[in-house]
């Protein structure tokens, strides 16, 4: 059969783009390799309790969000509820416990008691974040600054730098080699408005996109595994994929105008794309570098962390050791008895994620699929339970009382990442969001071959592949008219 677009991936940059086109009267079918769609943004049940994958919190909504119109024009806004956050987040390293709001202003009042001497740099921070896209236009052309080397210039107290560096795991693993750009936009958007979770979880956004696919005709296919690329006249024509589920083996051909993919750009250039297409690819993306990949510890609580008195939906711990910025890459690769981490209480807010009266909780931290590739499976399980037990004593002393609420534990290494997602290395950002990444590799692909996903020029994340999906989607309708 031929469509207007095949998509390759059901992730939130494959949904997305989907259901715009699918919208629009485009004939849409969408490849799936997992059993259900969404990628990172997935849940899964375990005994009473729904676990999510991959989202803590997306920023916004607020007025300048483009995920608002996003949601609009797709008939999510009336599929899903966003529930706003209470805070920002709450920073503890031994020498500071401080909760950061989201409100700009406020931020600056409280940082600047606790680091009177900063205050001119702590307003140089926040107008950089807040008025980020203006600047960035203003500098265009000029050099990519890391983000470490601008808060050496303008913060001078090493703690302070460090809570502004909360959250940089959601972006990166070390502050001296992101983009300076890239993280004030992202970083920007939390700050510019607020922070939400999807009520029941990211699998509710993730079916919502894919019943827009099919309510407008499109055909969404899971256990569907892409294994190439068919070109016809020098151009991308089709693609053949396998049938993965047991009940159907198989393998299946269709044919299409565009293709569409939501799948990591170094697997479309080792192994869709034709032997000489994809070595082409190759050697335009092989300085660029894969980014980190996480490790999580899903947790069921017999009863709300409320009870035993947690009060905050994300703490990010680092460990007393990291003294600078620079410490925080060298400690990302620390034993996880010291490594930084966030642990995530989702009874803070209404997330339907367990029963009334109990709770859900993960601890997450950044993590390299080389320190579990290899090992033998007992000698990998013995080691997740060991990695289980010591955030448990970590979250103990964090939150007491934590051990004694806890029903149900699970861990997800890079290894689980790699296995669920595809992606190299078990990257969840893309490529690394380094100062200067180059983009070319994007323009060298055929005309009517495009490229939706965290591995594209929005970078990762949950708004990054939601504006790579739109956008996308709008490029291949404009040309087509």
């Amino acid at each position: 059969m031929h469509y207007d677009i095949i998509i390759i991936g059901g992730g939130l940059g494959g949904l997305t783009a989907g259901a715009k086109l699918a919208k629009e009267g485009k004939t849409v079918l969408l490849l799936e390799q997992h059993d259900r769609p969404g990628g990172c943004a997935t849940t899964f049940k375990r005994k009473e309790y729904t676990l999510e994958a991959g989202l803590h919190e997306m920023d916004g909504p607020h007025p300048k969000d483009m995920k608002v119109r996003i949601f609009k024009d797709l008939g999510i806004d009336g599929r899903v509820t966003l529930l706003g956050l209470p805070e920002f987040y709450r920073f503890v390293n031994g020498r500071q416990d401080v909760v950061i709001p989201h409100d700009p202003e406020e931020a600056v009042h409280r940082l600047s008691q606790l680091f009177p001497g900063d205050t001119e740099g702590l307003n140089t921070y926040f107008h950089y974040l807040l008025n980020s896209r203006k600047l960035l236009a203003e500098s265009a052309g000029s050099p990519e600054k890391s983000l470490g080397s601008f808060l050496d210039e303008h913060i001078g107290n090493e703690d302070l730098k460090l809570i502004l560096l909360g959250n940089l795991g959601y972006f990166h693993d070390d502050p001296y080699s992101i983009s300076l750009n890239y993280y004030l936009v992202a970083q920007g958007s939390y700050f510019g408005g607020n922070a939400s979770f999807v009520q029941g979880g990211s699998q509710k956004l993730s079916d919502s996109l894919a019943s827009v696919i099919k309510e407008n005709g499109g055909t969404v296919k899971l256990n569907s595994m892409v294994t190439g690329i068919i070109y016809e006249n020098d151009s991308p024509a089709g693609v053949t994929w396998e049938i993965t589920s047991a009940r159907d083996k198989g393998t299946m051909t269709g044919h299409a105008t565009e293709i569409l993919v939501n799948a990591a750009v170094p697997n479309l250039a080792g192994s869709l794309l034709p032997k000489g297409r994809g070595n082409i690819l190759s050697e335009k993306i092989k300085d660029m570098n894969i980014g980190a990949s996480l490790l999580t510890v899903y947790f069921g609580f017999r009863k709300s962390l409320k009870e035993v008195g947690n009060r905050h939906y994300s703490t990010f711990v680092f460990d007393p050791s990291i003294k600078t910025q620079k410490n925080i890459a060298e400690n990302n690769k620390a034993g996880f008895e010291t490594r930084s981490f966030t642990f995530v209480d989702y009874s803070q807010v209404d997330s339907a994620l367990a029963p009334e009266g109990k709770g859900v909780g993960a601890v997450c931290c950044i993590d390299y699929l080389q320190e579990w590739e290899g090992m033998e499976r007992n000698s990998y399980l013995k080691r997740k339970s060991a990695v289980a037990d010591i955030f448990v004593d970590r979250c103990e002393k964090l939150i007491p009382g934590f051990r004694g609420a806890l029903e149900y534990v699970e861990v997800a290494t890079p290894m689980t990442v790699q296995r669920y997602t595809m992606n190299p290395a078990g990257a969840v950002y893309g490529f690394a969001q380094n100062p200067g990444k180059p983009s070319a590799y994007l323009s060298a692909l055929p005309d009517n071959l495009h490229i939706a996903s965290a591995w594209g020029k929005f970078g990762g994340g949950f708004s990054g592949a939601i504006y790579s999906g739109y956008i996308t989607a709008l490029d291949i309708l404009r040309k087509r008219k």
